[in-house]
């Protein structure tokens, strides 16, 4: 299985995330209004100490009917920026290991990697360009495996957080236009910015929702400061770096009590600030517990990972 992908099945994903709450479950398909419809999504008491209650899980929402994937958590996996190896695309991987075995901790042969483009400007000069090279340790990747086969639940791709939240950000494109896109969930903050479909720009910052939620005015203040020099730095390397990728404005994804956050970021960058409400591109009409910003929050990224689209050969 590669780290990102691939009988005809229900359209559409099934994204399956384990946390200490349990395994979140979400589905969704092309609607007939242009939204994409919710099928299902909520939390599933499941753990995965417990196969059996996966495997009940599994049979319970006849998840053998759909395409099945799942996230890797943030400390699972590293996203290493390097240049583009002048190979033939079927050399690719084997000169990426090349490339990224002594920016690794541990060992190549002990690594599963994936590879992203990171396309250069169409219309400026020919030059070599970047790509981000996805590590992540074979144990990880199997016991993520072994735990859906021996649920017998049928996990087709191991997805990360960044390619979720591009899927949502794809939504929001503009034909020339980039987008900038800031979530948050229990783990931190994630801003990416996407062009044209791509990946271009993936920056964590150390703040979650519930630190957001639940500080006082003087911490407030600190995590405010924090996201806005980190969104500073990033807007400034992403000028720098692509020159040929146009932002005016960054999405705030949905947050509980957004608007002090929004409107700080509002005053401090040259960039306008909107929130996004999921409920413009997703059809919650089956679930409407979703319509609320505290379940948006919660399924963010699961609900992004429903999107995804088959990767591009490279």
């Amino acid at each position: 299985m590669g780290l990102f992908g691939g009988k005809k099945k229900e359209p559409g994903w099934m994204s399956l995330s384990l946390s200490e709450e349990g395994l979140c479950v979400a589905h969704s398909r092309p609607g007939p209004h242009g939204k994409q419809q919710v099928t299902v999504c909520g939390m599933v008491q499941a753990n995965a100490a417990n196969p059996a209650s996966m495997a009940k899980a599994g049979r319970d929402m006849h998840m053998n009917r759909y395409r099945c994937t799942t996230l890797l958590g943030l400390d699972e996996y590293q996203m290493l920026v390097v240049e583009a190896p002048n190979v033939p695309p079927d050399e690719l991987k084997t000169a990426m290991r090349w490339r990224i075995k002594d920016m690794l901790d541990y060992h190549i042969d002990d690594a599963t990697i994936d590879v992203l483009d990171i396309p250069p400007d169409k219309n400026g000069p020919a030059r070599s360009h970047s790509m981000y090279a996805v590590s992540a340790r074979n144990d990880v990747i199997e016991k993520k495996v072994a735990l859906f086969d021996e649920a017998k639940v049928p996990l087709e791709v191991i997805d990360i957080p960044e390619m979720a939240q591009r899927n949502i950000a794809n939504l929001l494109e503009q034909p020339g236009r980039g987008v900038a896109l800031l979530s948050f969930d229990e783990r931190g903050g994630l801003l990416t910015v996407t062009f044209g479909g791509e990946l271009y720009l993936a920056r964590h910052v150390d703040v979650s929702w519930r630190d957001l939620a639940e500080a006082g005015a003087e911490m407030q203040q600190n995590y405010f400061d924090r996201i806005t020099l980190e969104l500073q730095r990033s807007i400034d390397h992403l000028e720098r770096q692509f020159q040929f990728i146009s932002i005016s404005q960054i999405w705030l994804a949905p947050l509980p009590n957004a608007e002090a956050l929004r409107q700080y970021l509002a005053s401090n960058l040259y960039l306008s600030v909107e929130m996004l409400d999921l409920s413009d591109f997703f059809d919650f009409s089956r679930v409407p517990a979703l319509e609320s910003p505290e379940n948006q929050v919660r399924f963010f990224l699961p609900l992004g990972a429903t999107l995804r689209h088959e990767a591009k050969a490279l």
